[in-house]
């Protein structure tokens, strides 16, 4: 059945305020599977399911997939697509409401290699990511449509203006990059942006095994809180290294990094060092 027949039989009513919006074109379905590169040894977390039109195509490639929606609006429809069908399972609720690793354990127990699969709801797009990057579970690949904005942000340059702590984090955790550009006009009700499909290729291993993460994220955020301020005034006036004022000075002379500098001009493996360094003051 067509999806605007299912949106008329079950007489759906897309809500701007979950940044509801029907994909007309399901070759759009394909390219994210496609980039996905779904085996059945995959088990995968779609969130925002809505009508399962892409629901539909992973359970046709992966093993086992995890479909999550918080409107219960669309579950009937889930539930009659998607009930019976042995290797797919339906979760109503806000995944930032849940932990990832209590959903895996639940619904998608023992995986070999999970990845996430979604169109994901853009006014959450950012902490849904960061929600799976902190999770103990990995992902070995995302395969998500954010808005266009997002996603150059996601793969942006340093030293433009796109670029941030989003753009650092998902260089922390992957290789990205934007597999296709999808024009608003493939939407109903047709959004006021456009779209596009980023893929994320998990690290194997963690990008800097000797430097605490969240350490290392704290300096970041701190860093991007003020994007005109200098690192003297975000990261070395600000006490976010942790350590005394001068000590803090001594990083920056020690790294050769000028503390005039602006955060968007300061590469991942810089921020990097910093931490390193001042970690190394803390002992």
């Amino acid at each position: 059945m067509a999806l605007r027949d299912l949106v008329a039989e079950y007489n759906i009513r897309f809500k701007k305020s979950l940044g509801q919006n029907l994909l007309l074109d399901d070759n759009i379905n394909r390219i994210m599977v496609d980039a996905a590169a779904l085996t059945p040894d995959d088990d995968v977390v779609e969130v925002g399911a809505g009508l399962g039109a892409l629901t539909d195509r992973l359970r046709r490639h992966a093993g086992r997939v995890l479909a999550v929606e918080i409107d219960r609006a669309f579950m009937p429809c889930l539930e009659h697509r998607f009930g019976e069908a042995e290797n797919v399972t339906l979760f109503r609720g806000d995944i930032l409401n849940h932990e990832v690793e209590d959903l895996v354990q639940e619904h998608l127990p023992s995986p070999r290699t999970l990845k996430l699969v979604s169109n994901l709801p853009y006014y959450i797009t950012s902490p849904i990511l960061f929600q799976f990057w902190e999770s103990p579970i990995f992902f070995e690949r995302m395969v998500v449509m954010v808005q266009a904005e997002v996603g150059e942000r996601l793969v942006a340059a340093v030293n433009s203006a796109d670029y941030g702590r989003l753009t650092l984090a998902a260089q922390y955790y992957a290789d990205v990059d934007i597999v296709h550009h999808v024009p608003r006009t493939c939407f109903t009700p047709r959004p006021n942006v456009d779209s596009c499909i980023v893929r994320l290729r998990s690290h194997a291993g963690p990008r800097f095994p000797d430097i605490d993460r969240s350490f290392l994220m704290a300096i970041i955020a701190a860093g991007f809180s003020q994007r005109r301020k200098t690192l003297r005034n975000t990261l070395i006036r600000s006490g976010v290294l942790g350590i005394p004022t001068a000590a803090a000075e001594s990083v920056f002379e020690e790294l050769r990094i000028d503390p005039g500098r602006r955060p968007q001009t300061v590469t991942l493996d810089e921020f990097a060092a910093i931490a390193r360094t001042a970690a190394a003051k803390r002992t």
